[in-house]
């Protein structure tokens, strides 16, 4: 019997494992085309991180959403019911105004990489103001996040609903330890 049981729980394990690589984008990669924007919010640095791997690998510019009301790590205490990031959470009309959404030579870009990290098992809000203010026709956009636990989840596909334009991609997610290599295994270039 406690055989069986191992047997069942290491079966379960690697479903379990496999199912969580899957919706993380573990297994695809991505090859993007033209002019390359990565466009990104970071908290913490980890977003700010993967970025800057993918602009390095991709030659590509980056550009840093910022919110005009910088975050604090008490305002990051997801744990805290007072902190800024829960009474955001809990705002259905929640809006955070960003220095600016406005690229320059925007019209340039065949590819946007858009990054984030995962809040609630969703896209930072801060990244809306920015998508909802651009137009992606044209272009091929590729989101990626950063979360110490979460996958990317609908996160992607939520943004794109949010955007109406563009050919949004599937994205992947990166750890907080996650390494150029990393990165590197994702990024296909022609």
């Amino acid at each position: 019997m406690k055989k069986i049981l191992t047997i069942l729980a290491t079966v379960l394990l690697s479903l379990c494992l496999c199912v969580g690589l899957a919706a993380c984008g573990g297994d695809s990669t991505v090859t993007p085309s033209g002019d390359v924007l990565v466009v990104y919010f970071s908290a913490s640095g980890n977003t700010e991180k993967i970025a800057n791997y993918i602009a390095e690998i991709t030659g590509g510019t980056t550009f840093e959403i910022e919110p005009v009301v910088p975050y604090t790590s008490a305002d990051l205490r997801w744990t805290d019911s007072n902190s800024r990031v829960v009474k955001e959470h809990n705002d259905p009309n929640r809006n955070v105004e960003l220095t600016t959404t406005q690229v320059e030579n925007w019209d340039s870009y065949e590819t946007v990489f858009i990054g984030y990290p995962i809040w609630w098992q969703e896209a930072s809000w801060v990244v809306d103001n920015f998508v909802k203010d651009n137009d992606f026709t044209g272009k091929t956009v590729i989101p990626f996040c950063t979360s110490s636990s979460s996958g990317l989840g609908k996160s992607g596909k939520l943004l794109a609903q949010m955007a109406g334009t563009g050919d949004w991609k599937d994205g992947k997610r990166f750890s907080s330890s996650a390494s150029k290599s990393d990165v590197e295994e994702w990024i296909v270039l022609e």
